[in-house]
């Protein structure tokens, strides 16, 4: 029997209304989460500050002056002079374009791989499927950052090369992630019937299992970013990142450490620039995550299904609403 026009309508605008209430839903969830909205708003200064660097920052983080060696805060120098007479302040707000620089490429890099080699695995047949997960369990069985200690040496020092080196030790978590929920969206019956019509597997894997993976993915990007950035300074910390003079938060802090009982305060500042980023990110990421919960989204969407089914009841006419209320009574009097 064929869907009236109208009754086809009704059930393709409760779908479209439930996930737009499952969407506002979760953007108030969030608002509501102060310490994601802090998290966020602290992201975005950095952002701001590092993108305006060469406009926000007061002097040339790179020029000397011997004769103001290690100066304390004032007014003229906010945070004070380096060992080189170098501007603390505007060494840090140019550094911070570095570090969230080379963190947010590593990041996006391990993202478009790990996506990438999950989804062949879990779409491109058993043999491919095998090999992936393969050499994901080697990279996971092994220390990531020797790993990468290992890569930025082969490849030598440098920032295109420890952004590199990072990638290739950071897809396998999300390569697992994505082939477990591919494997479980590809179960489903609207997979299985785009496979009934024909489409590729690349097809299938590019337009009906890839968005559903997005929420998760976008999630656990922003929750790692902050272990990425960690990353990137220890390296920069070892040697093996930025070469002086450039401004770098891990290259700085690895030359303060000769003047840590004279001038503390500039090992101090990049420290704590690298951890209150790396909590912002944390605390962004948490409120992503439970704003974006699919049990929380699922409720709605099922609340929302309940709502709209009991309107469309109510819009049928009276007859069928009589017919089914006899219906009922009659079933009741049989027990």
């Amino acid at each position: 029997m064929s869907i009236p026009a109208d009754e086809a309508a009704l059930e393709l605008g409760s779908a479209e209304l439930a996930l737009l209430s499952g969407r506002s839903k979760a953007f108030r969830r969030f608002l509501r989460d102060k310490s994601a909205i802090g998290g966020t708003l602290v992201l975005l200064a950095v952002i701001v500050l590092a993108l305006l660097a060469s406009h926000l920052a007061p002097y040339d983080p790179t020029k000397t002056s011997f004769g103001n060696r290690f100066a304390p805060a004032s007014s003229t120098h906010w945070l004070g002079t380096d060992n080189l007479g170098r501007d603390v302040l505007s060494r840090l707000i140019y550094g911070a374009r570095l570090s969230l620089g080379m963190a947010v490429s590593a990041t996006f890099g391990i993202t478009v791989l790990g996506v990438v080699l999950g989804l062949a695995g879990a779409t491109f047949g058993r043999a491919v499927d095998t090999l992936i997960m393969r050499v994901v369990d080697v990279l996971l069985a092994l220390p990531t950052l020797v790993i990468a200690l290992v890569v930025v040496g082969i490849l030598g020092r440098g920032i295109g090369n420890v952004v590199i080196a990072l990638i290739l030790v950071g897809w396998p978590n999300y390569a697992r992630l994505v082939r477990g929920i591919a494997i479980s969206i590809g179960q489903r019956e609207f997979v299985e019937a785009a496979r009934g019509l024909g489409a590729t597997r690349r097809r299938i894997a590019a337009l009906e299992i890839a968005p559903n993976v997005v929420g998760t993915v976008v999630v656990l990007s922003t929750l790692d970013l902050g272990r990425i950035l960690l990353a990137v300074s220890g390296l920069s910390f070892l040697g093996f990142g930025v070469a002086l003079p450039t401004p770098e938060w891990g290259a700085m802090i690895a030359e303060a450490r000769a003047y840590l009982d004279r001038a503390p305060q500039l090992l101090i500042y990049p420290g704590l620039a690298i951890t209150l980023v790396v909590l912002c990110f944390n605390l962004a990421g948490d409120g992503l995550r439970d704003c974006l919960d699919p049990r929380v989204l699922g409720v709605t969407r099922r609340l929302g299904a309940k709502r709209l089914g009991r309107r469309a009841a109510g819009r049928r006419p009276a007859h069928q609403r009589a017919g089914e209320q006899g219906r009922d009574a009659s079933s009741t009097d049989l027990r």
